[in-house]
């Protein structure tokens, strides 16, 4: 006997403000109008905090270095609220949303979002005018650094978008420091990120 496959129910696209302020589980991001829930181990959560604290540490050194932090809710065009692991931005975000992404956004190695964070994340990203995207990879002990040209505008100069220049080449940082043209003096060694994490 042959068993046909059951019918598929193509899924509603979930639109931006259904998203907002529909009964979601915290920790869920809007991917191209599906939901997706990120549940992270503890290797995920371990990397994330110390990333945050030198972030945070650094925005303290002096006036103007801006302000880290993680989550909230960064409205993006199309059906896309993400919830960067870490970000950066140069001037701090307000209320329960921000139009746009920050200026600098990490995301962190998960089994279950890995595939959308170099995907569709990544582009939605870049096309959003996102000045710089790391890519924590944990188990390799890398961190894939994307970024604009200088002088293609970003996020926070209100001159990025659709029509500002696209991410270079990926950096691969494997055993030196995380640096970043947005962060002067800013120094993680990609080692202090993974070293007896988890």
């Amino acid at each position: 006997m042959t068993t046909m496959p059951a019918p598929t129910t193509p899924v509603r696209p979930v639109e931006v403000e259904e998203f907002l302020t529909g009964d979601f589980p915290v920790g869920s991001e809007l991917v191209d109008g599906v939901v997706h829930l990120n549940d992270p181990a503890f290797l995920h959560q371990e990397v994330v905090s110390r990333l945050l604290q030198a972030l945070a540490a650094w925005t303290r050194t002096e006036p103007g270095h801006g302000r880290a932090g993680f989550g909230g809710n960064w409205v993006l065009a199309g059906r896309n609220v993400y919830k960067p692991d870490v970000w950066w931005a140069a001037e701090p975000p307000r209320g329960t949303r921000h139009a746009g992404p920050p200026e600098l956004a990490v995301e962190v190695r998960s089994p279950g979002t890995w595939a959308l964070d170099v995907g569709p994340k990544l582009r939605r990203y870049e096309a959003a005018g996102t000045a710089e995207l790391w890519l924590v990879d944990p188990p390799a002990w890398t961190v894939l650094v994307f970024r604009r040209a200088a002088g293609s505008g970003t996020a926070g100069s209100g001159t990025a978008g659709a029509g500002a220049a696209g991410f270079g080449t990926a950096l691969e940082v494997a055993g030196g420091d995380l640096t970043s043209p947005l962060l002067p003096g800013f120094a993680l060694p990609v080692t202090d990120l993974v070293e007896d994490a988890g």
